[in-house]
């Protein structure tokens, strides 16, 4: 379903992208920001399922700048590799690359970010500081609490695990109340519960988070 695409940012960079198209016309586009672990295969079946749903689907590869053809798995030599290339990045130009995809993904209509781990930080600050993103959603993002003064100009739907041992309840509460405007829902779960290629998964609540995720994007995006 999917093929290897290039992007060009505004400031003239030049980075990989795996893009998904639907069967059908599209009713929109949606940009899908990956974990610390690359556009690997678990973002690119993502990719391919909301394509599947009826969006064009874009998934930028968000480590090129630093290094390029990153895909890695979940053992823990991964997760610190992994933690590694994302500190090398730089928020400015990681931004302007996701400003890329939602641009290319916009020849399908609207557009709304979806984002994992790292991604789910993303797709908040997307909401916050990108133009032309139509509705957010951010699963198990990290640093959003950091974050929390920042103005949404987009609406955000949020998700969280309540085993999740990198992100505490107590960050969960601070964003619901500089933000009670956001649905936030938290699940019997720990980090990383979307992904089918992780211990921490739960189909459960992966199942329920991806039915209230189409949803908010069938009500912003189309």
């Amino acid at each position: 379903m999917g093929e290897n695409i290039k992007l060009t940012s505004k400031d003239g960079v030049t980075i990989d992208a795996y893009k998904a198209v639907p069967a059908s016309a599209p009713r929109g586009g949606i940009v899908v920001l990956q974990e610390i672990f690359g556009v690997n295969h678990h973002i690119r079946n993502v990719t391919d399922r909301f394509a599947a749903e009826g969006y064009l689907a874009i998934a930028p590869a968000l480590f090129d700048r630093v290094r390029r053809g990153v895909e890695l798995s979940y053992v823990q030599k991964d997760i610190e590799e992994g933690a590694a290339i994302r500190a090398k990045t730089k928020i400015a130009e990681t931004l302007a690359d996701i400003a890329g995809a939602v641009a290319a993904a916009s020849e399908a209509g609207k557009v709304g970010v979806v984002g994992y781990c790292w991604g789910g930080t993303l797709a908040y600050a997307a909401a916050a500081q990108l133009t032309g993103v139509a509705a957010a959603v951010g699963y198990y993002g990290s640093g959003i609490a950091a974050n929390i003064a920042a103005k949404l100009n987009a609406p955000v739907m949020l998700h969280f695990g309540d085993k999740d041992q990198s992100i505490p309840l107590s960050d969960v509460e601070k964003i619901h109340k500089a933000h009670p405007e956001v649905p936030i829902y938290v699940y019997p779960a720990g980090h990383g519960f979307n992904c089918e290629e992780r211990g921490s998964y739960d189909a459960v609540s992966a199942k329920l988070a991806g039915e209230r995720t189409l949803a908010f994007f069938a009500e912003h995006v189309g």
